[in-house]
C-alpha cells in the first residue's frame, strides 16, 4: 500500500480514457462494489460505494488528490497502458 498525489486534472484524464468496463474489472479484482472504484476517481455516491482514503486540496490544474493507498489507481494505468491508451 502505498500513498500517492496527483492533480486533479490528471485523475479526471486517466479516468475518461478508461475503456468501458475498466470500473467493473477494477471492482472485481478488489472485490469492491463498482460505487466504491467511481467514488474512488471523483463519484460522490456514499449510499452504494464506500469513501477510500481520498483527499483534495485546492490549487492549480484542479487542485492536488492524494489517495492514502494506489492500488485502484495503478490498475488504472495498468489497463490504459495494455489498450495502449495514452491519457
Amino acid at each position: 500500500m502505498e500513498a500517492i498525489a496527483v492533480t486533479f486534472n490528471e485523475l479526471r484524464r486517466i479516468k475518461d480514457a478508461l475503456p468501458d468496463g475498466s470500473m467493473h474489472k477494477i471492482a472485481d479484482l478488489l472485490d469492491v462494489s463498482v460505487e466504491t472504484v467511481r467514488n474512488y476517481f471523483g463519484g460522490k455516491n456514499f449510499e452504494r460505494g464506500k469513501a477510500i482514503g481520498v483527499h483534495y486540496e485546492q490549487g492549480p490544474e484542479g487542485g492536488l488528490v492524494t489517495f492514502d493507498d494506489s492500488t485502484m489507481f495503478n490498475l488504472a494505468k495498468k489497463i490504459l497502458s495494455e489498450h495502449r491508451i495514452r491519457y
